[in-house]
C-alpha cells in the first residue's frame, strides 16, 4: 500500500492518468454526442418553430391569444397538435372569415411550407397528434367492405351513408366528404374538428381509418355506378320518398284523370 502511494506521488503519475482519461472521454463523446444530422434536424425544427411563431402572431393570435391560450373568440391551441393545424389551415377553415356556428371550408391562403411552420409552432405549445404520413392515410391495400361497415356505424348518422353530408342543429352541419383529400379525412378522424368527435387510434385504429378512406374513395369515385339506379344525390330515404310521392303518386293521379276523361268522352259520344 505504501509502495502504491509513493508511485502516485511521482510527477509522471498525473500525466499518465490524463493520457488514459483523454481517449476514454473522447470515446464516450463519440458514443453519446448527437450526430451532425441530428443537430441539423434540431436546428431546422427550431427555425420552423420561430417562423411559425411569426406567422401565428400575424394570422392567429388575435383570436387564439399570443401564446395559444385561447380567448373568447377562439379556443386554446395548447395540445391540439400539428395534425389539427394541418387540417384547419390546409382546408382554408382557418383563419376564419367571421364568427359563426361553424367555420366553412374555403380557399387556402398559406403555402404547405407555411402550414408546416405553423404546425411546428403549435405542436411546441403542448403534445398532440402529429401530421399523418402518406403510408398511414393511403387507401392502398385497405378493406373497402370493412370501411363501409365502420363508416355506417360511426359516421353515417351525420355525414350520410356515402358521405354527402347533412344538417345538424343550431346552424351546424356535417360537410360533404366527396373529393376531400385522404390526408384531411384521416386528420379529421384523428383530431375531431368543430362538431365532430375525435377517433384516436384507441377507438379507430390506423387500419380502420385507412378502410374508411378506401370506402369513401370507392363510393364517391368518378366511375362509381349506383347499384340501385338513379341515386338522387345519395341523400338517403327523404329525397327518395319525396321523389316517389311527387312523381310516382303524381303519375298515378294523372293516369286516373286521363282515364276518367276518356271514359266521360266515350259516354257522350
Amino acid at each position: 500500500m505504501k509502495k502504491f502511494s509513493m508511485r502516485r506521488r511521482q510527477p509522471l503519475a498525473a500525466l499518465v492518468v490524463l493520457l488514459l482519461a483523454l481517449p476514454g472521454t473522447g470515446a464516450l463523446y463519440v458514443t453519446f454526442a448527437p450526430t451532425s444530422e441530428a443537430r441539423a434536424d434540431r436546428t431546422a425544427q427550431s427555425l420552423a418553430i420561430e417562423e411559425g411563431r411569426e406567422l401565428y402572431t400575424v394570422g392567429c393570435a388575435s383570436c387564439h391569444g399570443t401564446g395559444g391560450q385561447g380567448t373568447t373568440d377562439g379556443p386554446s391551441l395548447v395540445g391540439v397538435g400539428a395534425a389539427a393545424v394541418d387540417f384547419q389551415v390546409g382546408t382554408g377553415r382557418m383563419p376564419a372569415q367571421q364568427p359563426g356556428p361553424q367555420v366553412p371550408e374555403k380557399r387556402n391562403i398559406y403555402s404547405q411550407a407555411e402550414i408546416d411552420q405553423l404546425a411546428a409552432y403549435v405542436a411546441s405549445l403542448g403534445p398532440g397528434p402529429d401530421v399523418p404520413t402518406e403510408e398511414q392515410y393511403s387507401p392502398e391495400g385497405a378493406d373497402i367492405a370493412a370501411g363501409g361497415d365502420l363508416f355506417r356505424t360511426n359516421c353515417a348518422q351525420c355525414h350520410n351513408f356515402i358521405g354527402k353530408g347533412g344538417a345538424l342543429t343550431h346552424g351546424k352541419y356535417a360537410p360533404s366528404l366527396e373529393g376531400v383529400a385522404p390526408k384531411f379525412i384521416y386528420e379529421a378522424m384523428l383530431t375531431g374538428p368543430q362538431n365532430m368527435p375525435s377517433f384516436p387510434d384507441s377507438t379507430l385504429t390506423q387500419q380502420n381509418k385507412k378502410d374508411i378512406i378506401a370506402y369513401l374513395n370507392e363510393v364517391n369515385g368518378d366511375d362509381t355506378v349506383s347499384p340501385g339506379g338513379m341515386e338522387l344525390g345519395g341523400l338517403g330515404p327523404v329525397p327518395e320518398g319525396l321523389f316517389g310521392w311527387i312523381f310516382g303518386l303524381g303519375g298515378l293521379i294523372a293516369a286516373a284523370v286521363w282515364v276518367a276523361a276518356r271514359t266521360a268522352k266515350a259516354r257522350r259520344s
